[in-house]
């Protein structure tokens, strides 16, 4: 019988069925990520490129390698990360961490998921889809290994996977990159980024051990500072590209691209109130479950259609 007040020194090891280790390998594919991989319909939509079967099955197509290359990158971080999860105060519940997958299991199924989406995009992809995805895992397992403790370059790795994202799907059907879809996805993931780390970085000590451990590094001060002048940067993209066309374009009701700025900036500015309150530190929780946010974007989308369309 145990004393009073004497922890227990053992824990009982979880069980390991075949079901509670692909429950564990579905989990530390991490799911709920799997919506970033939604920008892969970026390019396309910005050109009005989606309304073709051909562009629908590739995009399709280009989202399942792209969900299968970033679920591998989590189950090696988390395959390498184990034994410091393990005393952390969160992290040591993530599958690999708490033992309910073995920590080779995880690196095999990691790989495995690496290389075939590597290779599939080779073989039903154009190159240069090939040759970003595989620039993605490397760049990816580079941060895991090196490069997440690397100050400011840890903002750049996570800000450029979003805009490899958002690249992919126009490189894979073909679609030339407006630079100002590239300034303004670029400036605009870097702007959600350094919200995200200043959120985590405002938290009370407490929960801010359940974060990460390069936030000690940074102030808020300076990811205040990123945060605001990425939002400025992206909005100028945006107002450049939108005020690029003289006006009404033949057949057109109204200057959409013009009127589109006004939903953009609003969108920038809701977000922005989640970001100065410490709250954004789960962006796609911010962009789902705000309404206001929402409908904004809602009336952005239907104002972008129109302008692309020259409706």
């Amino acid at each position: 019988m145990d004393k009073p007040g004497v922890a227990r020194q053992w824990q009982r090891p979880p069980r390991r069925t075949g079901w509670a280790l692909v429950g564990g390998l579905v989990r530390t594919a991490r799911p709920r990520q799997w919506v970033k991989n939604v920008l892969v319909v970026a390019a396309p939509a910005a050109a009005g490129q989606l309304v073709s079967w051909h562009s629908a099955t590739r995009l399709a197509l280009v989202f399942a390698l792209f969900t299968a290359s970033a679920s591998a990158v989590y189950l090696v971080n988390d395959a390498r990360d184990a034994a410091a999860d393990r005393a952390h105060p969160v992290k040591r519940r993530r599958p690999v961490a708490a033992g309910l997958v073995p920590v080779p299991l995880a690196y095999a199924a990691g790989t495995l998921l690496g290389l075939g989406a590597a290779v599939a995009s080779a073989v039903l992809c154009n190159p240069m889809t090939a040759v970003l995805l595989i620039a993605y895992l490397a760049m990816q397992v580079a941060y895991c290994v090196r490069l997440k403790h690397v100050l400011v370059v840890d903002l750049a790795v996570v800000t450029t996977g979003f805009l490899m994202r958002a690249m992919i799907g126009g490189v894979a059907l073909g679609i030339p990159l407006s630079r100002w879809f590239l300034i303004t996805t670029g400036f605009g993931a870097l702007f959600m980024v350094a919200a995200k780390r200043y959120s985590e970085a405002v938290q009370p000590e407490g929960a801010r051990g359940a974060t990460r451990a390069l936030l000690t590094q940074y102030t808020t001060g300076y990811l205040r500072f990123v945060w605001q002048l990425a939002a400025g940067v992206a909005v100028l993209g945006y107002c450049l590209w939108a005020l690029e066309s003289g006006g009404v374009a033949d057949g057109a009701l109204l200057p959409w691209r013009q009127l589109s700025m006004v939903a953009f900036i609003l969108a920038v500015l809701r977000y922005a109130v989640f970001a100065d309150r410490g709250a954004a530190g789960a962006p796609e929780d911010v962009v789902l479950r705000d309404r206001p946010l929402a409908v904004i974007g809602l009336v952005w989308a239907a104002m972008y259609g129109m302008a692309v369309t020259d409706l």
